[in-house]
């Protein structure tokens, strides 16, 4: 059995205001169509959105990727590693030198 969309846990969702012209959830499923986006992976803190995404692309008469979500990764004190606290990006740790497994063995001991 496939996943039940639930939109309207969200509640009223603002799509845009005038001092903020569009909002995430608008925006980023808007790129997604025009891109041609077949696929999208996000971290599980970002699982939720999925539905109200669903949603607007149904109205919008968007086509639908599919979404995969993975545990985030975190430091060793538990903190989640997100660009927006400063945490080094995968680009960056592979330009260091890191190999895809050794960014793989940072992930499950967290």
């Amino acid at each position: 059995m496939g996943h039940r969309c639930r939109p309207e846990v969200f509640g009223d969702v603002v799509l845009g205001r005038k001092d903020v012209p569009a909002s995430y959830h608008l925006c980023v499923t808007h790129d997604d169509a025009l891109q041609g986006v077949t696929l999208v992976t996000r971290g599980d803190d970002l699982k939720p959105a999925t539905d109200l995404h669903r949603l607007i692309q149904a109205l919008m008469g968007w086509p639908a990727p599919r979404y995969a979500h993975h545990p985030l990764m975190r430091d060793g004190t538990g903190r989640r590693l997100a660009k927006r606290d400063g945490a080094e990006s995968l680009r960056a740790l592979r330009e260091r030198g890191i190999s895809a497994a050794e960014v793989w063995a940072m992930a499950e001991a967290n």
